[in-house]
């Protein structure tokens, strides 16, 4: 079977899209330094711990397994943090990836599969997003992703590397067989949050805001679920195997859901109630984040089958209620 190397494998997204490349017939081969994933995610093919910074240990990897493509999941995601300490991610995300590319093109890999997001758009009031929207990100998490896209396009110039970026939108849910799932290092998630107050493992939910302009005074985001989003990442990567250059897409299912409608729909799906708190926005947060692109759709075939909130929030409470890697 053809080797694809997956960055952050360990990780909530990277462990789901482990498992949908060996459904599909790659074998998948984590590569992760286990600081915010869990070894225990590693389920579905070999595991090399190592830092995107170290050059040393990506060249081996890349010498030992002979990749025909590299799945980049490995980043610091959390806009609050990325205001407070932008250092860090310009470092982790943006060196890191670099370093990354960098050891690809020298190893002869010209097929990469690039996890970006909608925090490279910024703020577009009342716009719903396609890839052609303006990338004016408000954060140095979107500020750090963007950059790792510009360098994408560099090498694609410079050495004829073709990339696949995904820019995706609030993912959620979990497997449905409840081999992996969603588990952060510490827990920054709505959703997972959210149940974790109702499961009473801490006090409440806050809600950061409730004087943004929209219906109810809180964010709007656009949900995706996670096992839809990898699936969109499988295409992408036979997109590229096919020869069909790189390209953009983004994944979001354009309906947007504001903090206390998901709060209303885990009350729906758990019958429990939801303790929660209101408190002052985050610094970086955008008022709304919502997709209006069909061209996954129309060019890659993705069709998301999973991606109500109904359904993205009790694969999520099955998961929650079945284990977490640390139990």
């Amino acid at each position: 079977m053809k080797n694809v190397l997956v960055t952050g494998g360990a990780g909530y997204i990277g462990s789901h899209a482990c498992k949908a490349l060996k459904q599909a017939g790659f074998t998948p081969v984590t590569y992760d330094s286990l600081v915010t994933g869990w070894e225990d995610a590693v389920k579905f093919g070999p595991f090399e711990k190592g830092d995107l910074l170290d050059r040393a240990r990506l060249d081996a990897v890349f010498a030992q397994y002979k990749p025909v493509a590299v799945m980049h999941f490995a980043a610091l995601s959390q806009v609050g943090e990325s205001m407070k300490i932008p250092a860090l991610y310009w470092k982790n995300n943006v060196m890191g990836s670099l370093n990354l590319i960098e050891a690809t093109a020298e190893a002869g890999v010209t097929n990469f599969v690039f996890s970006s997001t909608c925090a490279t758009y910024g703020e577009h009031d009342n716009v719903v997003l396609n890839e052609m929207t303006e990338q004016l990100p408000i954060n140095a998490y979107g500020a750090s992703k963007r950059a790792v896209e510009d360098i994408l396009d560099n090498f694609g110039a410079a050495h004829g590397m073709n990339s696949v970026i995904f820019r995706y939108f609030n993912v959620a849910g979990g497997d449905p067989e409840g081999e992996v799932g969603e588990h952060h290092r510490p827990e920054t998630h709505l959703i997972p949050i959210m149940l974790e107050a109702i499961d009473g493992k801490r006090p409440a939910l806050t809600i950061f805001g409730t004087d943004y302009d929209t219906p109810d005074g809180t964010c709007i985001r656009d949900y995706v679920h996670v096992c839809d989003l990898v699936d969109a990442h499988v295409l992408g990567l036979q997109w590229l195997l096919d020869g069909k250059g790189s390209r953009v897409f983004n994944l979001g299912t354009g309906d947007g859901f504001s903090v206390r409608e998901v709060i209303d729909q885990s009350r729906a799906v758990t019958n429990k109630s939801v303790p929660y708190e209101e408190g002052p926005r985050r610094a970086g947060d955008c008022t709304k984040l919502v997709s209006g692109s069909t061209r996954a759709e129309a060019e890659l075939g993705w069709m998301p089958t999973r991606s109500t909130m109904k359904q993205m929030i009790e694969d999520a409470w099955n998961w929650h209620r079945t284990g977490h890697y640390d139990k």
